[in-house]
């Protein structure tokens, strides 16, 4: 016991030659190493990826192997890995972490925030390629370009008449339906589309201006 060796901190200092960083263990600082290398030792021998680092290697595994370790206790679905188990319990917990610093709203991702938050800037980066508009959202643009195809597929059963897309077809089965569900908050009007409701609703606002 006595020829054993008593852990030192100076003499066991690494330190990369490239960035300065210093390691406790020898093993780590070759592992930081493929950093500035760009070696990746580590590779899968099912699809051949590699990686710098065993542990993403054995991460990565789980997408050949079907291996799930990360259960949720709330609905059994598991996950992988356990940043994707954390996220998915905020559906059950409701937490919604990400805020709008412009109107407070919050949100469950930091995704959904960033979609958002294009309300504020008026940014509109989706664009058509056969026209100049413009668009917040992606669907609203794979919706637009259904336009140019001219393609009339949603065929409304009461009268055949056609549509391109479902949701025109929605608005025009309200003529069959007599459904009307947009009220008027002011005389109780009924109305099949927002647009005539906010149109009616100018001759209220013509009666009792502010």
């Amino acid at each position: 016991m006595e020829n054993e060796e008593k852990f030192d901190p100076a003499r066991t200092c690494w330190t990369c030659t490239e960035c300065g960083r210093s390691f406790t263990c020898k093993r780590s600082l070759v592992v930081h190493m493929n950093i500035h290398t760009g070696e990746k030792p580590h590779t899968c021998t099912e699809c051949g990826k590699s990686f710098r680092q065993s542990s993403s290697l054995y991460q990565h595994m789980r997408i050949h192997t079907g291996q799930k370790k990360f259960i949720c206790d709330q609905c059994g679905l598991s996950f992988r890995q356990s940043p994707h188990l954390k996220r998915h319990m905020m559906i059950h917990t409701g937490e919604k972490t990400h805020k709008c610093d412009q109107c407070c709203k919050t949100f469950l991702r930091a995704s959904g925030l960033k979609v958002h938050f294009r309300v504020h800037t008026k940014e509109k980066p989706y664009s058509c390629s056969l026209c100049v508009k413009r668009f917040t959202h992606k669907q609203n643009l794979m919706k637009h370009q259904i336009v140019h195809t001219g393609v009339r597929e949603f065929v409304c059963f009461e009268c055949e008449k056609t549509f391109i897309s479902a949701e025109h077809l929605k608005l025009h089965q309200r003529i069959h339906t007599g459904e009307k569900p947009y009220e008027c908050s002011h005389c109780y009007k009924r109305f099949s589309r927002s647009g005539h409701l906010k149109a009616h609703e100018r001759v209220h606002v013509g009666e009792n201006p502010c």
